[in-house]
């Protein structure tokens, strides 16, 4: 027998306290954690500089633009 997986939107949980701050966190350990990986296993440190800060700006520009959309669609149900 085969299983059907539906992905089907979640509904919107309950967002955290400090969406924005938490995001720069979490992206921030990436990116150093891509520079010393880089480090660790002999790669080029400016190239892993350069990949992480492009990392660390795209993704943290991304995720506070899916915040920002969220927080404005809550606040438009609330209304």
């Amino acid at each position: 027998m085969r299983k059907v997986f539906r992905w089907e939107p979640q509904p919107p949980g309950r967002l955290p306290r400090r969406p924005y701050r938490d995001s720069v966190l979490l992206y921030a350990v990436m990116a150093v954690a891509i520079v010393v990986l880089a480090a660790l296993t002999g790669g080029g440190l400016v190239r892993a500089v350069v990949v992480g800060a492009f990392f660390f700006l795209a993704s943290t520009a991304w995720s506070w633009r899916r915040w920002r959309e969220r927080l404005r669609e809550q606040e438009r149900r609330r209304t």
